[in-house]
């Protein structure tokens, strides 16, 4: 399929998870992901209730301006991070942060696997903690992120593959506060380590829509970026027109 500026759009999460990101940040990425069809909006959780109220909200003003012709399914789905961001909280604190999320309205999360047992080789751990929190936060889905910046090749594939025989339903690559971003190779090399049943992520870096266009063609299903509006062509719009009208 051919990929294009406007149907990149249900590819990617609508990301902040700035540590200064406002209450009024927040709303402004829900009213953004509902405008351009956004698969969903991804915040902290301590953001998640904001946005489940400003989306509920915009849901039901377009109900009200529609006559009552909305279709709830299109709204964003709402993802909350945990273990955020170098995923070095116990395996409990993973768990009852996932549950108080999804109680506030998260309909995805996005969980940073223990990176440091990664590098000790200890798999076993890896696996059995996202297996439990497949678990506790069931039916809600789970993406693992690897955060590669910090991995061999080696661990990022055995990694994937302990995320997929745990039960996670992505593995994603970066929070965006790791050491380097990802690139199409990297990718590549997730999307053969778990095959075509699980999602794969590309977060962290992706600012432009060359870049987002080449993680698809490499093998993501969804993106996850804070510069959505640039790589649909939005923000260059909005600067020529005010450019325009200084002439």
């Amino acid at each position: 399929m051919e990929i294009s500026r406007t149907s990149i759009c249900k590819y990617i999460d609508h990301t902040n998870v700035k540590a200064d990101a406002t209450e009024e940040d927040i709303k402004e990425l829900c009213q953004e992901a509902i405008k351009y069809k956004f698969h969903s909006v991804c915040v902290t959780p301590y953001r998640v209730k904001i946005a489940a109220e400003e989306l509920g909200e915009i849901s039901r003003q377009a109900r009200d301006d529609n006559n009552g012709d909305r279709d709830d399914n299109k709204k964003p789905a709402i993802i909350c991070v945990i273990g955020f961001p170098f995923g070095f909280t116990t395996t409990q604190e993973k768990i009852n942060e996932g549950k108080t999320a999804i109680k506030d309205g998260a309909t995805e999360i996005d969980m940073v696997q223990n990176i440091g047992a990664v590098k000790e080789g200890n798999f076993e751990f890896v696996q059995e903690e996202i297996h439990q929190i497949v678990e506790a936060i069931a039916p809600v889905k789970l993406k693992v992120i690897m955060e590669i910046g910090f991995l061999t090749k080696e661990e990022l594939i055995e990694s994937c593959k302990r995320a997929k025989s745990a039960g996670a339903a992505f593995v994603k690559s970066s929070t965006g506060y790791g050491p380097r971003v990802p690139t199409p190779e990297d990718i590549k090399i997730m999307r053969e380590a778990v095959g075509s049943e699980l999602g794969v992520k590309a977060s962290g870096g992706i600012h432009t829509f060359d870049q987002a266009k080449a993680m698809i063609e490499a093998g993501a299903t969804r993106l996850g970026t804070s510069s959505a509006l640039r790589i649909i062509g939005i923000v260059e719009e909005e600067l020529k027109d005010k450019a325009g009208s200084k002439e």
